[in-house]
């Protein structure tokens, strides 16, 4: 973008399959109000040669990330040790985006994008990332975050901040990013030591499985979070589409008057273990 801004989004063979992930990913950027648009400054970052094979054959800007050693093809069960290792070499990857002067729009595959998200984030932080669950208050850090929706500007803090979010990793083994990021937020000075502005965001915009947002006037982004297994994934995210386009085929002013709800979370009503996959 004019700002040096870049969508980025992963994707694996598993999820690029047709009439999968990335598929409906693609087709929400067709049928969402303004968002067609955006597809023009987004990069899918394949972690497999097939992957990377089946994005080129749907979209214009596909990157192949080649780990040596490592098979990111098949399909990563939540908290395994291949997600934790893909979950650590994604985080590793933005950090070097942000070193190249780029700021990010990260999106994980299963978002589907309704509405352009860029008019909600605040202009004064570094850093604002989904909320699984939202208390109201974008500064709060009792907020749960989910680092499947992140957006960060490229500059000395947030590189810095990225450098030590991965290292952080050898304090907890076993344990995924997101998990890092709760047990460094628990310190209260911590983003104080990096002159980092934190923000979340509002799950009214930028809602999904844990909590969707409940006024489709507003949604931007939906997510398949607290939900494990691509079969339980794919399921709701159709059934999400289908209810999107209901809505937009709805005159101006029952829109207006609002009542319309996401027939979802059905498959993905899944137990407390399973926040933020």
């Amino acid at each position: 973008m004019n700002d040096s801004t870049v969508i980025l989004t992963t994707l694996n063979e598993a999820w690029a399959a047709p009439n999968s992930i990335l598929d409906l990913f693609l087709e929400s950027f067709h049928v969402g109000e303004q968002t067609e648009q955006l597809l023009k400054h987004l990069v899918i970052v394949a972690m497999d040669p097939k992957a990377f094979e089946r994005c080129r054959t749907k979209h214009s800007h596909c990157y192949y990330l080649n780990i040596k050693g490592m098979n990111f093809a098949a399909e990563k069960r939540f908290m395994t040790p291949d997600y934790l290792e893909m979950m650590w070499r994604r985080l590793e990857f933005l950090r070097i985006v942000l070193e190249l002067g780029y700021n990010f729009l990260f999106t994980d595959m299963d978002i589907m994008w309704f509405r352009s998200p860029f008019q909600h984030f605040s202009g004064n932080a570094h850093f604002m990332i989904a909320s699984d669950f939202f208390n109201g208050n974008p500064s709060d850090l009792h907020n749960s975050p989910n680092n499947g929706f992140v957006y960060v500007k490229s500059c000395e803090q947030t590189i810095e901040f990225y450098k030590y979010w991965y290292l952080a990793r050898n304090q907890y083994p076993g344990k995924n990013e997101q998990t890092v990021l709760n047990k460094m937020k628990e310190d209260k000075s911590f983003f104080a030591r990096f002159q980092l502005e934190m923000r979340f965001l509002d799950t009214a915009y930028f809602g999904g499985f844990c909590q969707p947002s409940k006024n489709l006037n507003k949604v931007c982004t939906m997510h398949a979070n607290c939900c494990v297994g691509i079969g339980n994934k794919l399921h709701d995210l159709r059934i999400l589409l289908e209810d999107w386009k209901n809505y937009t085929a709805l005159p101006a002013d029952e829109k207006e008057r609002g009542g319309f709800a996401w027939r979802v979370p059905d498959k993905c009503k899944q137990p407390w273990q399973t926040l933020g996959s």
